[in-house]
């Protein structure tokens, strides 16, 4: 990792978390993003191919952000999702890769015929 973050904030609305790093690198993480790229076992699995497709998180919310050491902060989402960390470097790849993340993740969701609003399928 080549630097820490100076700041790490939460959205009013609690859907966007900013972080900045000290080289000035920035990064607003939509939770949309953060929870179903979540670095849990229970999402990532223990292999890449265990990797779940989490549905209906379009309006999730972060409800907590909780440092863990000087290396990380665990997230808790108002679905009770609470056991990723997310370490520094991993916030900065969600921040640089996100868009691509995303992209994949709607694509996959289309093709379980899943929805990211809660309830429903497509």
């Amino acid at each position: 990792m080549s630097d820490w973050p100076s700041e790490i904030r939460l959205s009013k609305d609690r859907r966007t978390l900013h972080i900045t790093f000290e080289s000035g690198e920035s990064h607003a993480l939509p939770a949309e993003l953060l929870r179903v790229e979540s670095p849990s076992a229970e999402v990532q699995g223990h292999n890449p191919t265990q990797k779940q497709t989490v549905p209906g998180k379009r309006e999730v919310e972060i409800l907590k952000v909780e440092p863990v050491g000087h290396y990380a902060v665990r997230l808790t989402f108002d679905d009770m999702h609470d056991t990723g960390i997310y370490g520094w470097d991993y916030l900065r790849e969600l921040g640089r890769n996100g868009e691509a993340k995303m992209h994949a993740y709607l694509d996959d969701l289309a093709a379980k015929g899943l929805s990211r609003e809660r309830g429903r399928r497509v």
